[in-house]
């Protein structure tokens, strides 16, 4: 289930990440994904009813979605946030019964210390993918606000910037987030349909 980024900044469901997300994971690592705009996030599918909280109001959001995963009998669900996305996926995904969160980029402008911190000793993965030359958060200031939890798995990715733009970019995200959650899917074909 995926958290897109920043509504007044542009980011919605079909950002890029998430789009190639949609399209390839489910044929070539199984996996269901789920998209949506948060509220009053603009795209060109229109405009998403409510209207932009913060990351506060789209807790209800982020419910929604989990009551759909549920209704679908999706299996081990998984929050992959980016961006703004990480912001909800940390202050809410708790709350809900998945198997751990992914962010990719966490910004931590709306996230406190103490919601970061409520992850320490849950059970369930933390994994942050955090761009060598990040906008807003680079791998050694994450490492220093990511320390009040020692078990998240933070990875620095070199190269890579806030938006992961290029191919190379998208298939490492593509590729760290198949081996967090099915690794036997690995390695990603690099064509499609697969050879042989």
């Amino acid at each position: 289930m995926t958290l897109h980024p920043l509504p007044t900044a542009g980011g919605f469901m079909d950002s890029h990440v998430l789009r190639k997300a949609a399209l390839r994971l489910p044929a070539m690592a199984d996996l269901a994904v789920l998209r949506f705009n948060t509220r009053g996030t603009t795209s060109a599918r229109g405009t998403s009813d409510g209207a932009f909280d913060g990351g506060e109001a789209e807790r209800h959001d982020l419910a929604a979605a989990m009551d759909l995963v549920a209704e679908r009998g999706l299996p081990a669900p998984w929050i992959v946030g980016w961006s703004f996305g990480t912001e909800v996926a940390l202050r809410h995904g708790r709350q809900h019964p998945v198997e751990g969160a992914i962010l990719l980029s966490p910004p931590l402008h709306r996230a406190t210390a103490d919601e970061v911190a409520a992850w320490h000793g849950d059970p369930r993965r933390l994994v942050i993918l955090v761009p060598e030359h990040d906008d807003f958060l680079q791998p050694a200031e994450a490492r220093e606000r990511f320390a009040s939890v020692p078990e998240a798995e933070l990875i620095a990715v070199d190269g890579a910037k806030h938006l992961w733009v290029g191919e190379t970019q998208v298939s490492r995200v593509l590729t760290e987030i198949v081996r967090t959650v099915h690794p036997q899917a690995l390695p990603l074909p690099t064509e499609w349909p697969p050879a042989g």
